[in-house]
Protein backbone atom coordinates (compact mmCIF):
# COMPACT_ATOMS: atom_id res chain seq x y z
CA UNK A 1 0.00 0.00 0.00
CA UNK A 2 3.05 2.57 0.70
CA UNK A 3 4.16 1.99 -2.47
CA UNK A 4 0.43 2.13 -4.30
CA UNK A 5 0.50 5.54 -2.01
CA UNK A 6 3.84 6.94 -3.10
CA UNK A 7 3.28 6.01 -6.71
CA UNK A 8 -0.12 8.07 -6.70
CA UNK A 9 1.41 11.10 -4.96
CA UNK A 10 4.50 10.98 -7.66
CA UNK A 11 2.23 11.01 -10.37
CA UNK A 12 -0.27 13.78 -9.19
CA UNK A 13 2.99 15.89 -8.62
CA UNK A 14 4.39 15.36 -11.95
CA UNK A 15 1.14 16.45 -13.14
CA UNK A 16 0.92 19.34 -11.31
CA UNK A 17 4.01 20.47 -12.02
CA UNK A 18 4.03 19.96 -15.72
CA UNK A 19 0.73 22.07 -15.49
CA UNK A 20 2.28 24.83 -13.75
CA UNK A 21 4.86 25.01 -15.95
CA UNK A 22 2.90 24.80 -19.26
CA UNK A 23 0.96 27.85 -17.56
CA UNK A 24 3.65 29.86 -17.26
CA UNK A 25 5.12 29.05 -20.64
CA UNK A 26 1.72 29.95 -22.22
CA UNK A 27 1.68 33.40 -19.86
CA UNK A 28 4.48 34.28 -20.93
CA UNK A 29 4.16 33.68 -24.65
CA UNK A 30 0.92 35.36 -24.94
CA UNK A 31 2.38 38.31 -23.48
CA UNK A 32 5.18 38.62 -25.97
CA UNK A 33 2.57 38.02 -28.76
CA UNK A 34 1.74 41.05 -28.36
CA UNK A 35 4.58 42.35 -30.32
CA UNK A 36 4.76 39.60 -33.02
CA UNK A 37 2.43 37.08 -35.04
CA UNK A 38 3.86 34.02 -34.47
CA UNK A 39 4.27 34.22 -30.69
CA UNK A 40 0.36 35.11 -30.77
CA UNK A 41 -0.64 32.12 -32.81
CA UNK A 42 1.33 30.10 -30.51
CA UNK A 43 -0.40 31.29 -27.40
CA UNK A 44 -3.49 30.59 -29.19
CA UNK A 45 -3.28 27.23 -31.20
CA UNK A 46 -0.68 25.14 -29.47
CA UNK A 47 -1.84 26.05 -26.38
CA UNK A 48 -4.34 22.88 -25.46
CA UNK A 49 -1.83 20.20 -27.27
CA UNK A 50 0.80 21.49 -25.56
CA UNK A 51 -0.79 21.20 -22.21
CA UNK A 52 -1.87 17.85 -22.45
CA UNK A 53 1.49 16.57 -23.97
CA UNK A 54 3.30 17.56 -20.98
CA UNK A 55 0.59 16.39 -18.56
CA UNK A 56 0.46 13.06 -20.03
CA UNK A 57 4.40 12.78 -20.24
CA UNK A 58 5.10 13.96 -16.56
CA UNK A 59 2.28 11.20 -15.79
CA UNK A 60 4.36 8.56 -17.54
CA UNK A 61 7.76 9.90 -15.90
CA UNK A 62 6.03 9.73 -12.80
CA UNK A 63 4.74 6.30 -13.03
CA UNK A 64 8.02 5.12 -14.63
CA UNK A 65 10.59 6.20 -11.61
CA UNK A 66 8.33 5.91 -8.53
CA UNK A 67 7.46 1.99 -9.37
CA UNK A 68 10.41 -0.46 -8.86
CA UNK A 69 10.07 -3.37 -11.87
CA UNK A 70 9.08 -5.63 -9.44
CA UNK A 71 6.19 -4.68 -7.89
CA UNK A 72 2.97 -4.38 -9.40
CA UNK A 73 5.31 -5.61 -12.76
CA UNK A 74 1.65 -6.74 -14.79
CA UNK A 75 -0.22 -3.82 -14.41
CA UNK A 76 2.71 -1.44 -14.29
CA UNK A 77 3.68 -2.87 -17.99
CA UNK A 78 0.31 -2.28 -19.60
CA UNK A 79 -0.23 1.23 -18.11
CA UNK A 80 3.09 1.84 -19.29
CA UNK A 81 2.32 0.78 -23.11
CA UNK A 82 -1.08 2.89 -22.96
CA UNK A 83 0.86 6.19 -21.74
CA UNK A 84 3.68 6.02 -24.21
CA UNK A 85 0.39 5.27 -27.09
CA UNK A 86 -1.06 8.52 -25.65
CA UNK A 87 2.46 10.48 -25.06
CA UNK A 88 2.79 9.21 -28.89
CA UNK A 89 -0.63 11.06 -29.99
CA UNK A 90 -0.42 13.85 -28.06
CA UNK A 91 3.34 14.28 -29.67
CA UNK A 92 1.87 14.32 -33.01
CA UNK A 93 -0.84 16.86 -32.29
CA UNK A 94 1.69 18.76 -30.75
CA UNK A 95 3.77 19.45 -33.85
CA UNK A 96 1.14 19.40 -36.06
CA UNK A 97 -0.41 22.33 -34.61
CA UNK A 98 3.53 23.89 -34.37
CA UNK A 99 3.48 23.41 -37.99
CA UNK A 100 -0.41 24.92 -38.79
CA UNK A 101 0.72 28.09 -36.86
CA UNK A 102 3.98 28.57 -38.66
CA UNK A 103 1.49 27.92 -42.19
CA UNK A 104 -0.78 30.47 -40.57
CA UNK A 105 1.61 33.01 -39.67
CA UNK A 106 3.27 32.99 -43.09
CA UNK A 107 -0.58 32.79 -44.52
CA UNK A 108 -1.16 36.03 -42.76
CA UNK A 109 1.43 38.17 -44.41
CA UNK A 110 -0.36 38.00 -47.72
CA UNK A 111 -4.10 39.73 -47.80
CA UNK A 112 -6.41 37.99 -50.62
CA UNK A 113 -9.06 41.21 -50.22
CA UNK A 114 -7.40 43.37 -51.70
CA UNK A 115 -7.27 44.19 -55.64
CA UNK A 116 -3.87 42.80 -57.06
CA UNK A 117 -4.18 39.64 -54.99
CA UNK A 118 -2.69 37.16 -57.72
CA UNK A 119 0.34 36.19 -56.07
CA UNK A 120 -1.49 36.06 -52.42
CA UNK A 121 -3.89 33.54 -53.79
CA UNK A 122 -1.14 31.41 -55.53
CA UNK A 123 0.60 31.36 -51.72
CA UNK A 124 -2.69 30.70 -49.81
CA UNK A 125 -2.94 27.52 -52.54
CA UNK A 126 0.10 26.68 -51.75
CA UNK A 127 -0.44 26.92 -48.04
CA UNK A 128 -3.60 25.20 -48.11
CA UNK A 129 -2.64 21.95 -50.08
CA UNK A 130 0.82 21.99 -47.85
CA UNK A 131 -1.67 21.79 -44.63
CA UNK A 132 -3.48 19.08 -45.72
CA UNK A 133 -0.60 17.08 -47.15
CA UNK A 134 1.28 17.78 -43.40
CA UNK A 135 -1.53 16.55 -41.09
CA UNK A 136 -2.12 13.51 -43.29
CA UNK A 137 1.94 12.58 -43.06
CA UNK A 138 1.67 13.13 -39.42
CA UNK A 139 -1.23 11.02 -38.31
CA UNK A 140 -0.02 8.22 -40.79
CA UNK A 141 3.32 8.26 -38.99
CA UNK A 142 2.15 9.04 -35.61
CA UNK A 143 -0.12 5.56 -36.30
CA UNK A 144 3.06 3.54 -37.64
CA UNK A 145 5.19 4.52 -34.42
CA UNK A 146 2.10 3.31 -32.17
CA UNK A 147 1.53 0.07 -34.11
CA UNK A 148 5.89 -0.17 -34.18
CA UNK A 149 5.50 -0.67 -29.78
CA UNK A 150 3.63 -3.71 -30.12
CA UNK A 151 6.12 -7.05 -30.04
CA UNK A 152 3.81 -8.80 -32.73
CA UNK A 153 3.83 -6.15 -34.99
CA UNK A 154 7.69 -5.52 -34.99
CA UNK A 155 8.06 -9.60 -35.12
CA UNK A 156 6.19 -9.28 -38.57
CA UNK A 157 8.40 -6.20 -39.97
CA UNK A 158 10.76 -7.95 -42.02
CA UNK A 159 7.89 -9.89 -43.75
CA UNK A 160 5.85 -6.70 -44.56
CA UNK A 161 9.08 -5.16 -45.94
CA UNK A 162 9.75 -8.25 -47.80
CA UNK A 163 6.51 -8.42 -49.14
CA UNK A 164 6.03 -4.39 -49.94
CA UNK A 165 6.87 -4.78 -53.47
CA UNK A 166 4.31 -6.61 -54.31
CA UNK A 167 1.93 -4.89 -51.81
CA UNK A 168 2.45 -1.56 -53.52
CA UNK A 169 1.95 -2.42 -56.88
CA UNK A 170 -1.74 -4.03 -56.06
CA UNK A 171 -2.11 -0.75 -53.98
CA UNK A 172 -1.44 0.71 -56.81
CA UNK A 173 -3.75 -0.41 -59.15
CA UNK A 174 -6.20 -0.54 -56.74
CA UNK A 175 -6.25 3.16 -56.14
CA UNK A 176 -5.23 4.32 -59.16
CA UNK A 177 -8.03 7.37 -59.52
CA UNK A 178 -7.34 8.42 -56.12
CA UNK A 179 -3.79 8.86 -56.21
CA UNK A 180 -3.85 10.20 -59.74
CA UNK A 181 -6.34 12.89 -58.24
CA UNK A 182 -3.87 13.23 -55.42
CA UNK A 183 -0.85 14.19 -57.44
CA UNK A 184 -3.27 15.94 -59.72
CA UNK A 185 -3.82 18.51 -56.54
CA UNK A 186 -0.03 18.85 -56.05
CA UNK A 187 0.72 19.51 -59.62
CA UNK A 188 -2.27 22.18 -59.40
CA UNK A 189 -1.09 23.65 -56.05
CA UNK A 190 2.56 24.05 -57.40
CA UNK A 191 1.84 24.37 -60.95
CA UNK A 192 -0.01 27.60 -60.46
CA UNK A 193 -2.55 26.51 -63.51
CA UNK A 194 -5.37 27.48 -60.80
CA UNK A 195 -5.14 29.04 -57.01
CA UNK A 196 -8.00 29.84 -54.95
CA UNK A 197 -10.87 32.56 -55.72
CA UNK A 198 -9.50 32.77 -59.68
CA UNK A 199 -12.42 32.89 -62.18
CA UNK A 200 -12.86 30.02 -64.62
CA UNK A 201 -14.97 28.82 -66.88
CA UNK A 202 -15.43 24.39 -67.35
CA UNK A 203 -18.11 22.85 -68.67
CA UNK A 204 -19.68 26.05 -69.95
CA UNK A 205 -20.37 26.97 -66.57
CA UNK A 206 -18.49 30.42 -64.72
CA UNK A 207 -17.63 30.31 -61.67
CA UNK A 208 -14.79 30.74 -59.38
CA UNK A 209 -12.75 28.09 -57.41
CA UNK A 210 -14.39 27.97 -53.61
CA UNK A 211 -11.83 25.23 -52.33
CA UNK A 212 -9.22 22.97 -53.93
CA UNK A 213 -7.99 19.97 -52.41
CA UNK A 214 -5.89 17.12 -53.28
CA UNK A 215 -9.43 14.76 -54.21
CA UNK A 216 -11.39 17.53 -55.89
CA UNK A 217 -12.43 21.11 -56.40
CA UNK A 218 -15.16 23.19 -55.63
CA UNK A 219 -16.80 25.73 -58.50
CA UNK A 220 -19.18 28.08 -57.09
CA UNK A 221 -21.12 28.81 -60.21
CA UNK A 222 -22.40 32.25 -60.64
CA UNK A 223 -25.74 31.78 -58.90
CA UNK A 224 -24.85 29.71 -56.46
CA UNK A 225 -24.82 26.72 -57.45
CA UNK A 226 -21.14 24.35 -57.05
CA UNK A 227 -19.92 22.26 -59.52
CA UNK A 228 -17.66 19.58 -57.67
CA UNK A 229 -15.12 18.15 -60.41
CA UNK A 230 -11.83 15.90 -59.60
CA UNK A 231 -8.56 17.65 -59.68
CA UNK A 232 -7.37 15.49 -62.56
CA UNK A 233 -9.88 17.36 -64.53
CA UNK A 234 -8.14 20.32 -64.56
CA UNK A 235 -4.76 18.61 -65.35
CA UNK A 236 -6.45 16.59 -68.66
CA UNK A 237 -9.36 18.69 -70.07
CA UNK A 238 -8.60 22.95 -71.15
CA UNK A 239 -10.17 25.12 -69.59
CA UNK A 240 -10.82 29.12 -69.27
CA UNK A 241 -8.95 31.03 -66.48
CA UNK A 242 -9.82 34.61 -66.53
CA UNK A 243 -7.70 35.82 -63.50
CA UNK A 244 -4.63 33.95 -63.79
CA UNK A 245 -2.47 36.94 -64.49
CA UNK A 246 -4.86 39.76 -63.48
CA UNK A 247 -8.15 40.24 -63.08
CA UNK A 248 -9.28 42.79 -65.36
CA UNK A 249 -10.95 41.39 -68.52
CA UNK A 250 -12.62 42.47 -71.50
CA UNK A 251 -16.81 41.82 -72.87
CA UNK A 252 -18.28 41.90 -75.90
CA UNK A 253 -21.68 42.76 -76.87
CA UNK A 254 -23.22 42.20 -80.37
CA UNK A 255 -25.63 44.03 -82.16
CA UNK A 256 -27.44 42.94 -85.82
CA UNK A 257 -28.56 46.13 -87.41
CA UNK A 258 -29.70 47.70 -90.55
CA UNK A 259 -26.87 49.17 -93.24
CA UNK A 260 -28.35 52.72 -92.86
CA UNK A 261 -26.66 52.32 -89.05
CA UNK A 262 -24.67 55.82 -87.99
CA UNK A 263 -21.90 53.76 -86.60
CA UNK A 264 -19.80 56.75 -85.47
CA UNK A 265 -22.36 58.36 -83.76
CA UNK A 266 -23.12 55.15 -81.99
CA UNK A 267 -19.68 54.89 -81.35
CA UNK A 268 -19.75 58.73 -79.51
CA UNK A 269 -22.67 57.19 -77.69
CA UNK A 270 -21.52 53.75 -76.90
CA UNK A 271 -18.30 56.10 -75.10
CA UNK A 272 -20.51 58.71 -73.83
CA UNK A 273 -22.10 55.28 -71.81
CA UNK A 274 -19.10 53.74 -69.92
CA UNK A 275 -17.61 57.42 -69.44
CA UNK A 276 -20.53 57.86 -67.08
CA UNK A 277 -20.72 54.72 -65.08
CA UNK A 278 -18.08 53.29 -62.38
CA UNK A 279 -18.46 49.75 -63.86
CA UNK A 280 -15.98 50.57 -66.95
CA UNK A 281 -12.04 50.22 -66.04
CA UNK A 282 -10.95 53.09 -68.18
CA UNK A 283 -9.08 50.74 -70.32
CA UNK A 284 -11.32 49.66 -73.57
CA UNK A 285 -14.19 51.06 -75.45
CA UNK A 286 -14.56 49.93 -78.74
CA UNK A 287 -16.74 49.81 -81.06
CA UNK A 288 -16.55 47.57 -84.50
CA UNK A 289 -17.83 46.49 -87.83
CA UNK A 290 -17.64 43.03 -87.48
CA UNK A 291 -19.54 41.30 -90.42
CA UNK A 292 -22.09 42.73 -93.07
CA UNK A 293 -23.68 40.14 -94.70
CA UNK A 294 -27.42 38.57 -95.43
CA UNK A 295 -28.75 42.04 -95.33
CA UNK A 296 -27.43 43.06 -91.95
CA UNK A 297 -24.62 44.67 -90.39
CA UNK A 298 -22.82 43.60 -87.06
CA UNK A 299 -21.68 45.28 -84.52
CA UNK A 300 -19.39 44.72 -81.71
CA UNK A 301 -18.94 46.81 -78.57
CA UNK A 302 -15.93 45.66 -76.60
CA UNK A 303 -15.47 46.98 -73.09
CA UNK A 304 -13.10 46.21 -70.04
CA UNK A 305 -13.98 45.93 -66.53
CA UNK A 306 -11.74 45.44 -63.92
CA UNK A 307 -12.82 42.28 -62.93
CA UNK A 308 -15.45 39.27 -64.26
CA UNK A 309 -18.63 40.14 -62.17
CA UNK A 310 -18.34 44.33 -63.27
CA UNK A 311 -17.57 42.85 -66.76
CA UNK A 312 -21.18 41.07 -66.65
CA UNK A 313 -23.03 43.79 -65.11
CA UNK A 314 -21.52 46.39 -67.88
CA UNK A 315 -21.97 44.10 -70.81
CA UNK A 316 -25.93 43.83 -69.77
CA UNK A 317 -26.06 47.86 -69.39
CA UNK A 318 -24.47 48.26 -73.53
CA UNK A 319 -26.78 45.97 -74.61
CA UNK A 320 -29.35 47.69 -72.73
CA UNK A 321 -28.55 51.25 -73.66
CA UNK A 322 -27.57 51.10 -77.05
CA UNK A 323 -30.83 48.88 -77.80
CA UNK A 324 -32.91 52.07 -76.52
CA UNK A 325 -30.70 54.44 -78.17
CA UNK A 326 -31.24 52.59 -81.91
CA UNK A 327 -34.76 52.21 -81.48
CA UNK A 328 -35.68 55.89 -79.90
CA UNK A 329 -32.63 58.11 -81.90
CA UNK A 330 -31.95 55.91 -84.82
CA UNK A 331 -35.24 54.36 -86.16
CA UNK A 332 -33.98 53.56 -89.36
CA UNK A 333 -31.53 51.50 -88.03
CA UNK A 334 -33.59 49.09 -86.79
CA UNK A 335 -33.25 45.62 -88.14
CA UNK A 336 -35.37 45.08 -91.25
CA UNK A 337 -36.41 42.93 -94.63
CA UNK A 338 -36.46 45.29 -97.57
CA UNK A 339 -39.15 44.94 -99.69
CA UNK A 340 -39.49 48.42 -101.80
CA UNK A 341 -42.52 48.91 -104.50
CA UNK A 342 -42.22 52.33 -106.85
CA UNK A 343 -39.60 54.66 -106.19
CA UNK A 344 -38.88 54.67 -102.75
CA UNK A 345 -40.04 58.53 -101.92
CA UNK A 346 -41.90 57.98 -98.86
CA UNK A 347 -41.26 60.29 -95.89
CA UNK A 348 -41.62 57.88 -93.40
CA UNK A 349 -38.33 57.10 -90.50
CA UNK A 350 -38.39 53.96 -91.20
CA UNK A 351 -37.85 54.70 -94.89
CA UNK A 352 -34.63 55.10 -96.60
CA UNK A 353 -34.75 58.38 -99.31
CA UNK A 354 -32.15 59.06 -101.49
CA UNK A 355 -30.17 61.86 -100.72
CA UNK A 356 -31.07 65.08 -102.75
CA UNK A 357 -27.71 67.05 -103.55
CA UNK A 358 -24.07 66.87 -101.80
CA UNK A 359 -23.68 65.24 -99.01
CA UNK A 360 -21.99 67.46 -96.65
CA UNK A 361 -18.13 66.49 -95.95
CA UNK A 362 -18.33 64.27 -99.29
CA UNK A 363 -17.12 65.04 -102.52
CA UNK A 364 -18.48 66.41 -106.10
CA UNK A 365 -20.13 62.47 -106.66
CA UNK A 366 -21.55 62.31 -103.43
CA UNK A 367 -19.34 59.81 -102.03
CA UNK A 368 -18.21 60.60 -98.23
CA UNK A 369 -14.55 61.41 -97.85
CA UNK A 370 -12.87 59.58 -96.53
CA UNK A 371 -11.10 59.65 -93.28
CA UNK A 372 -8.81 57.68 -90.23
CA UNK A 373 -11.29 55.95 -88.05
CA UNK A 374 -10.99 57.07 -84.36
CA UNK A 375 -9.08 55.51 -81.55
CA UNK A 376 -12.12 54.24 -80.45
CA UNK A 377 -12.69 51.78 -83.47
CA UNK A 378 -9.56 50.22 -82.97
CA UNK A 379 -8.80 47.28 -80.69
CA UNK A 380 -5.41 46.78 -81.72
CA UNK A 381 -3.92 50.39 -81.82
CA UNK A 382 -5.05 53.89 -81.24
CA UNK A 383 -4.64 53.62 -77.45
CA UNK A 384 -1.92 52.63 -75.04
CA UNK A 385 -3.66 49.49 -74.31
CA UNK A 386 -4.50 48.73 -77.46
CA UNK A 387 -0.78 49.30 -78.95
CA UNK A 388 0.45 46.80 -76.10
CA UNK A 389 -2.44 44.19 -77.58
CA UNK A 390 -1.52 44.71 -80.79
CA UNK A 391 2.74 44.29 -79.57
CA UNK A 392 1.32 40.90 -77.91
CA UNK A 393 0.06 39.07 -81.34
CA UNK A 394 3.22 40.33 -83.25
CA UNK A 395 6.15 38.20 -83.73
CA UNK A 396 9.77 39.46 -83.22
CA UNK A 397 11.58 41.39 -85.91
CA UNK A 398 13.14 39.95 -88.47
CA UNK A 399 16.91 40.17 -88.29
CA UNK A 400 18.06 43.19 -90.44
CA UNK A 401 20.44 42.41 -93.49
CA UNK A 402 23.67 42.38 -93.38
CA UNK A 403 25.19 44.77 -95.89
CA UNK A 404 27.16 43.36 -99.18
CA UNK A 405 30.61 42.75 -98.98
Amino acid sequence: MDSYLWTVIATVGAALLALAVVEVVHRTVRRLGRRTVLLSELSEHSYRPFQVAATVLAIQFGIRFSTGYGVGTPWRQGLLHLLVLAVIGTTAWLVASLLLVSEDTALARFRIDVPDNRQARRIKTQIVMLRRVTVAVIVVLAAGVMLMTFPSVRGVGASVLASAGVIGVVAALAAQSVLGNVFAGLQLAFSDAVRLDDVVVVEGEWGRIEELTLSYVVVQIWDDRRLILPTSYFTTKPFQNWTRTQAAVLGTAEFEVDWSVPVQAMREELRRLVEGTELWDGRTCVLQVTDAVGGMVRLRALVSAADAPRLWDLRCLVREHLVGWVRDQRPTALPRLRTEVGDASGRLPWQWVEPRGPVPGGTADNRPAEHEPPDDARLFGGTDDGEARSSAFVGPDEPAEPPPR
